[in-house]
């Protein structure tokens, strides 16, 4: 079983063509120790409906699957655009709909993730707003593509986001767990956010969870597009007035590989 590692701001995937893949299967895969480690698993197939280059399915390393990840979008529109298609525009099937990428160079892409959500039945309590308090921190709920919890902190950098991030990622607030970003405004077109990914843990950096502490940060009077500093570099993302985001950076392979006839057998016998 052939697959191929990719990164984007440090956030890496294994990508698998036309496989299934069991959550215990994409656990093992991303465990370092017993199998080749990532932040995920993509799995690209044939597209089921006309008009789409294929459909992506994302894994995070507990084997939950997820609506969509902006770095693992990324990473799969450009293995697509290498080894499945030609064109510059084009359209992917994603649990959290249609994606709209353009190829702005062999190795960036600008992606159309839609509009942007301040309610959501992932925070059913919420109010229009999409405000609201987690253990002891005000936030602003998003919905893009998934749930993001977005939270307004002095220095992101100062949070212990191991020890904060779980019971908030748990909360019951949100009934289907939660993305979490802390961000603060280091100008007007520029916040500096760290991560907390639903299923993963703290992550060096998440194109979704860039977009909705972008979007939190516009809400609240910021400039866009905005320039997001993550722990493994910066992405733009670009929010209208109807909340309507473009996500901008880049995503590069680090190798190609196949999998032992013996991994494939322990994997099967369990």
């Amino acid at each position: 079983m052939r697959f191929e590692k990719w990164q984007a701001l440090g956030n890496d995937y294994l990508i698998f063509e036309e496989v299934e893949l069991s959550a215990k299967t994409v656990q093992r895969l991303c465990d370092p120790h017993f199998g080749p480690g990532a932040d995920g698993v993509l799995v690209l197939t044939r597209p089921d409906e006309p008009g789409y280059v294929a459909r992506l399915r994302i894994y995070n390393p507990d084997g939950s699957e997820a609506e969509l990840s902006g770095n693992g979008a990324r990473e799969a529109i450009l293995y697509l655009r290498r080894h499945w298609t030609d064109a510059d525009t084009f359209s992917i099937q994603t649990l959290a709909g249609e994606i709209r990428p353009t190829i702005t160079s062999p190795t960036t892409c600008r992606v159309d993730m839609g509009r942007a959500s301040l309610t959501s039945a992932n925070y059913p309590a919420g109010g229009p707003d999409g405000t609201g308090e987690v253990a002891g921190y005000a936030f602003q709920h998003v919905h893009i593509g998934n749930p993001q919890c977005a939270i307004r902190v002095p220095d992101p950098d100062a949070l212990n986001l191991q020890e904060i991030g779980p019971g908030i990622e748990n909360s019951p607030l949100f009934p289907n767990r939660t993305n979490v970003s802390f961000w603060h405004e280091i100008a007007p077109d520029a916040i500096r956010a760290r991560i907390f990914e639903r299923g993963v843990g703290e992550t060096l950096s998440s194109g979704t969870g860039a977009s909705g502490a972008a979007v939190a940060h516009v809400v609240r009077g910021g400039e866009s597009p905005v320039t997001v500093h993550l722990d493994g570099g910066e992405l733009v993302v670009d929010v209208d007035d109807a909340l309507h985001v473009d996500l901008t950076g880049w995503a590069k392979p680090i190798y190609r590989a196949e999998l032992s006839e013996e991994f494939l057998n322990e994997m099967e016998a369990e």
